[in-house]
């Protein structure tokens, strides 16, 4: 077995790792695949066991310069490492060349939130050609803003979830790392998914477990939700690019604006660290000061100066 074809099988053994013990989500296994294959790929006929801190680096500066971010890398080091940790705990590798290599710095870019008129306006009854397919994307554009859910949260909700949403007012879903929360849904969000609930049998196949299902009557793909999503925003002239995890920051940043209560934005967000919701604080100043600018006595003077 020649040393690629003997990574290939680590790696394979890995990922199953992954997936059937730690419970990572098909997802994030298919993101570590590809993270991983760029190593394979840049070692070429080096074996893992011959690789060294200075490939590690050489590698790293080479997919810089193909224009990755340091944030791509900063998550491609956090695979291999991860990686090279298991092959070590096998004793396949005697030490981890990742160890003690950062990525380049990018700027901090902070996520994209709609306004809170523009939500409104995204989330207006709204007609289709398909009133059935209409339905069903109210209620699923509803729950993301209204309770922050991930993209691969909603797509794997069951319908054995409505009876207790409508009671209770609340949802239980699975997030990162298996790990369960129990997340408010808002009246808004209860009567778009009451009135999806009347229409779902026509379009959901006997026996469908899914929540939301396309048209085929199976599991909605998280691809087509995005596409529908995309596809209603260009229809209203909202900003381009306007994505599920968008409608997640602007549930996280008009909450945060309103109550100002970061811990409670990190409980309902699913976040493990606070350090992952702080980045909503700065978008909370970016709207304070707009109202600054467009309301203070001195900047307006400023301005008009």
């Amino acid at each position: 077995m020649t040393a690629l074809t003997l990574a290939d099988s680590h790696l394979a053994d890995y990922l199953a790792e992954l997936a059937d013990q730690r419970r990572a989500s098909p997802h994030t296994v298919s993101n570590y695949r590809r993270d991983l294959e760029k190593l394979l790929a840049a070692a070429s006929d080096v074996p893992l066991a011959g690789l060294q801190v200075h490939h590690i680096r050489r590698f790293v500066a080479q997919l810089h310069g193909q224009g990755l971010s340091g944030r791509s890398l900063a998550r491609l080091l956090s695979a291999w490492r991860g990686f090279f940790h298991w092959l070590g705990g096998r004793g396949m590798v005697k030490a981890n060349p990742c160890d003690g290599i950062r990525p380049p710095k990018s700027p901090r870019l902070l996520p994209k939130a709609l306004s809170v008129d523009e939500t409104a306006r995204l989330l207006e009854a709204f007609e289709d050609d398909d009133p059935v397919q209409a339905a069903r994307d109210l209620a699923m554009f509803e729950l993301f803003y209204s309770s922050g859910l991930r993209l691969a949260e909603l797509v794997a909700l069951d319908s054995d979830v409505l009876d207790v949403v409508l009671r209770e007012g609340e949802i239980r879903v699975l997030g990162k790392r298996a790990k369960a929360r129990l997340v408010p849904v808002g009246s808004k969000a209860r009567q778009a998914l009451a009135a999806w609930a009347t229409v779902r049998g026509e379009l959901a196949l006997p026996g469908e477990k899914a929540l939301f299902v396309g048209v085929r009557g199976a599991r909605i793909a998280p691809r087509m939700v995005e596409a529908r999503l995309e596809r209603r925003a260009l229809q209203l002239g909202l900003p381009s690019h306007v994505h599920p995890h968008m409608l997640r920051h602007s549930f996280a940043s008009h909450l945060l604006q309103s109550s100002g209560d970061l811990r409670a934005v990190q409980e309902m967000l699913g976040h493990a660290s606070i350090a992952s919701t702080q980045v909503y604080t700065h978008l909370d100043f970016q709207h304070l000061a707009k109202v600054y600018d467009a309301a203070h006595p001195r900047a307006k003077a400023k301005l008009g100066g």
